[in-house]
């Protein structure tokens, strides 16, 4: 995201330094138990943190990637393809919900509060030098969100007008860095909930998100619509502990398996509504 979750440094030095305290406060650090992956190629056991679980972070909600459904169990794209590493680990995946940055900071494997992270990630390098991206599996790009009965159609139809932006993703990147150009204010949001309902709201004018995430918005909401996209090129990954190479030689045989099998094919179209782009 969150590309596309999705994707801005997430706060200021110190109240990131905060955060990572406050993590390292209450890590389980409990010794690591390891899990040979069936038929893996990697060679090489994965360190797990609690016995007979994956534990991803994720920041909810962000459908159809991760959110909870009606009978509150959080579901989406990318918690099925976290399933599939759990099976190919022998093992169960339990979700930990928790801040974006803290997932993208690599300060939750510091703190020993999850194995991987999978919150519609964009692999860019300067998260890269913070933790370890498994390959590509999900390409995204910005898209624009108005209310249906706008005028609004590109980013310079906002000039004198207020957009809106999730903090910590590459959408709120791409807002900042075209901001004096087309001369509108930015309003900052802790999640993409709360920062689309702004549009329907009228609190902003437009809000730029990962295309996935707005489309699925506009669909649920009809008096909002999505006028434009922007070729941003960003593709989502699963991260790790930085160093954490087994466990990204797992992901990567999952996500290339899933692709030659079609379960990858069949997650996006569930989710998606339409097989991918070849």
């Amino acid at each position: 995201m969150f590309s596309s979750h999705k994707r801005v440094r997430a706060a200021l030095a110190g109240v990131a330094a905060l955060g990572l305290t406050g993590l390292a406060a209450c890590a389980n650090y409990s010794t690591p138990t390891t899990a040979a992956p069936e038929g893996s190629a990697s060679g090489g056991a994965v360190s797990l943190i609690e016995p007979g679980k994956l534990l991803v972070c994720t920041h909810l909600s962000y459908k159809p990637f991760q959110f909870k459904d009606d009978s509150g169990t959080v579901v989406g794209f990318d918690v099925d393809m976290m399933d599939l590493v759990a099976k190919k680990l022998g093992v169960t995946q339990e979700i930990v919900d928790i801040d974006f940055s803290q997932i993208t900071s690599g300060a939750v494997f510091a703190a020993k509060k999850c194995d991987v992270g999978a919150a519609a990630v964009t692999i860019t390098d300067e998260r890269k030098q913070a933790v370890d991206f498994s390959d590509a599996y999900f390409k995204a790009t910005q898209a624009l969100l108005v209310k249906s009965d706008a005028t609004i159609t590109d980013l310079a139809g906002l000039k004198g007008k207020v957009l809106g932006v999730q903090t910590d993703t590459t959408g709120q990147i791409y807002a900042e860095k075209n901001k004096d150009a087309n001369g509108y204010t930015i309003k900052v949001f802790d999640d993409m909930p709360s920062q689309l309902a702004a549009v329907q709201a009228g609190t902003v004018d437009g809000a730029v998100n990962d295309n996935g995430v707005v489309f699925d918005y506009a669909k649920e909401n009809p008096t909002t619509k999505v006028v434009t996209e922007f070729d941003t090129g960003e593709q989502y990954g699963f991260l790790t502990q930085k160093g954490n190479t087994a466990m990204v030689d797992t992901m990567n045989e999952v996500i290339t398996a899933a692709k030659s099998d079609g379960s990858y094919n069949d997650i996006y179209k569930k989710w998606l509504g339409s097989e991918p782009q070849a």
